[in-house]
């Protein structure tokens, strides 16, 4: 049986896709996995607390009306939200907060271990 789980295990690994996106230079965290991202807008988060989407610098109270533009024209799209280490998570949950009111789909952009 755990033969089984192992094999699925690996199956799914091996089948899943990864993200990668052209954005701003951010350290992420860390994780394991990808998601295909040929269409997704990225939000990014630096340091410095300024936003972006797909590189270009937006203000946290513009977010939502821009986001809501861009969206506007494809639903199947997502959000690839890049938030640098030592982002406080308030800033990021306003993002997912975001999408959660507009139902739109979140990735979370990780480095790769």
């Amino acid at each position: 049986m755990t033969d089984i789980v192992f094999l699925l295990l690996i199956f799914f690994m091996l089948t899943s896709t990864m993200v990668t996106t052209n954005a701003l230079d951010l350290v992420l965290p860390k994780a394991k996995g990808k998601t295909d991202s040929n269409k997704n807008i990225a939000v990014s988060i630096n340091k410095k607390l300024e936003f972006f989407i797909d590189k270009e610098p937006v203000s946290e109270t513009e977010l939502e009306a821009k986001l809501l533009t861009l969206f506007s024209a494809d639903k199947e799209r997502a959000i690839i939200l890049r938030a640098e280490e030592g982002v406080p998570i308030e800033k990021a949950v306003n993002v997912l907060d975001i999408a959660n009111r507009n139902q739109i789909k979140v990735v979370l952009a990780v480095r790769p271990k």
